[in-house]
């Protein structure tokens, strides 16, 4: 079973993820890891500690001259605004952060809670599914992440193939598929800024290429789709998932709802196995598997919960009310949101993929995934 476990702070030594369960012979490129890294530092609205740490993975164990032995993998992010040792406590919790919650479960201190409760512990999450990305490029399965929606503002993606959508969403400053929307939503950014407070948004994700039968029906904890809404819910500040239509689906009758089903035969080869879908509204995923369509998953992020214009908040000591403590922070974070989603996604499709067809190496995984799929196709 694929599966991680991270460490760390946020301004302590280093993060850390383990990654147990990756097959052997997969060649990594750590370069591929650092461009994830680096896009999740970027998009509009990003405050100073950006410009501090310059993410890169150093991968400390688990391969060899480049390639993965089937060992647990280590990777390492180290961080340069290291001063954990330095910083007081914060007197004042923040609404929307664990704060209050945490110093009360813990009988301990905030700084306690938000080092560890900090965004900042995504940067070995976006690490681990960078290397997954990797894996699951070798059965010719790709992760898309952008931002659909930034502040209320929808941003309508253009036409386009899936490698000039990539392009276009690598030009925009918010990460978005649309380059004229651009302009109008970072003076959105800036004129929130400006009024000390935060922006939220939605993210999508879309996972093409994968083929059917990930995930099983037989057990609630082990359907694709519960994996990946964990998956999701679980980054920081995101608080809605959908896949497909997700709540739409909830206000249709069923005859708008459901994907009819056809059958064309020169389709036969491909993840679809000629079982094609003229709308694709369950997001790719029935009863808990695949359906060889695309998975289509949302999220939606809160806005950022530390505010330059504090909201009410009460002193802990003394329980008198005053304005909520201040932390060094961002405007905007749904530009980097957008690449945590992708790679959390990812590092799920990936489990889901080695469960199915094993995991101690990738030729023996290959060979199975191709069997299967001839399998399949006579079906």
């Amino acid at each position: 079973m694929l599966r991680y476990w991270t460490a760390g702070e946020s301004h302590g030594k280093t993060l850390l993820a383990l990654v147990d369960g990756f097959p052997a012979g997969v060649t990594i490129e750590p370069d591929a890891i650092d461009y994830d890294l680096k896009r999740r530092q970027g998009g509009y609205g990003r405050g100073g500690r950006q410009r501090i740490e310059t993410d890169k993975v150093d991968v400390r164990t688990g391969i060899w001259k480049g390639v993965t032995l089937g060992s647990p993998i280590a990777l390492e992010v180290i961080n340069r605004d290291y001063k954990l040792e330095r910083l007081d406590d914060l007197p004042r919790p923040r609404p929307g952060h664990g704060d209050l919650t945490g110093a009360v479960k813990y009988l301990g201190s905030i700084r306690g809670i938000l080092e560890r409760a900090s965004a900042r512990e995504t940067a070995v999450r976006v690490a681990a599914g960078a290397l997954a990305k990797q894996l699951l490029g070798e059965f010719g399965i790709t992760v898309f992440g952008y931002v659909a929606e930034l502040g209320g503002e929808v941003i309508e993606p253009v036409e386009g193939t899936l490698e000039e959508l990539r392009a276009i969403r690598d030009q925009s400053e918010i990460y978005g598929l649309n380059l004229e929307r651009d302009a109008a939503i970072m003076e959105l950014i800036d004129r929130t800024g400006k009024e000390g407070d935060t922006l939220g948004g939605i993210l999508e994700v879309r996972v093409e290429g994968v083929p059917f039968g990930l995930g099983t029906h037989a057990q609630w904890d082990t359907k694709l789709d519960g994996r990946l809404a964990q998956a999701v819910m679980a980054v920081q500040a995101i608080k809605g998932v959908e896949i497909g239509l997700g709540f739409e689906a909830a206000r249709r009758p069923g005859s708008q709802v459901h994907d009819p089903i056809t059958y064309d035969a020169s389709q036969k080869g491909t993840p679809t196995l000629g079982y094609e879908r003229p709308t694709n509204n369950a997001g790719g995923i029935e009863a808990g598997m695949t359906n060889g369509q695309p998975i289509i998953i949302r999220a939606a992020k809160k806005p950022i919960s530390t505010l330059a214009k504090p909201l009410a908040s009460i002193n802990l000591d003394t329980k008198e009310a005053e304005e909520a403590s201040y932390e060094r922070s961002d405007v905007c974070a749904v530009s980097a949101a957008s690449v945590i989603i992708e790679c959390v996604v990812a590092f799920e499709v990936a489990r889901a993929l080695i469960d199915k067809f094993g995991g101690d190496s990738l030729v023996e995984m290959q060979a199975r995934y191709q069997l299967f799929a001839e399998m399949a196709a006579e079906r």
